[in-house]
């Protein structure tokens, strides 16, 4: 079994529109997909870049706990990213960015850290490009951007294996803070400082 590892975001339900259209200026601009029409559980309609198990049909999220997106990001370009990029056949764009896909996106309308909270929680597809969201600066600072850009309390680096989770973005902050550290004993520790979902 491969590496799978992740970035998961944290934030208020009513953000999750405005997280996916921040995601959706994220693609690719040459992008060749069919748009997605996507209906949220509040009744927000949106159009994406994107596929939903590699499907361009509607989907309709109005009755759904979870929604799964199969996405492509630009990423700046580090070492790693460009490392990656060769590796397997993506060009640096104009602006200096690579584009680079499938990353696997679940978004849980009740997260599993805290039922008022969603989540959304991006998976890279490979080993290899488990490898690159590790080591690259540039890939964290576009799942930190796009935290506060949505208004989310938490970006976490999450290795998929149980292991313990680095916290990436915390309340407005960047940080680099071990879940099971000596700020944040466990998870419940973590989910203590976030502020009310309703708020």
């Amino acid at each position: 079994m491969g590496l799978t590892y992740g970035y998961d975001i944290y934030l208020r339900p009513r953000n999750v529109a405005r997280a996916l259209a921040n995601l959706a200026e994220l693609a690719p601009p040459t992008r060749d997909v069919p748009p997605l029409e996507l209906t949220l559980p509040g009744g927000d309609r949106l159009v994406l870049p994107f596929t939903s198990h590699f499907k361009s049909d509607p989907v309709d999220c109005s009755t759904s706990s979870t929604l799964e997106l199969d996405t492509s990001i630009m990423f700046g370009v580090d070492d790693a990213v460009r490392e990656y990029g060769e590796a397997h056949g993506h060009e640096t764009e104009e602006d200096g960015r690579v584009g680079i896909g499938y990353v696997y996106l679940t978004i849980r309308f009740e997260s599993l850290l805290h039922p008022r909270y969603a989540s959304a929680e991006f998976w890279a597809a490979t080993s290899a490009m488990s490898r690159m969201f590790a080591r690259s600066a540039r890939v964290r600072e576009v799942f930190t951007g796009l935290t506060a850009a949505s208004g989310g309390v938490c970006c976490l680096f999450d290795t998929g294996d149980g292991g313990p989770e680095q916290v990436c973005w915390l309340n407005g902050e960047t940080t680099q803070e071990m879940v099971s550290g000596p700020r944040f004993p466990d998870r419940r520790a973590l989910v203590a400082t976030w502020s009310d979902p309703d708020q």
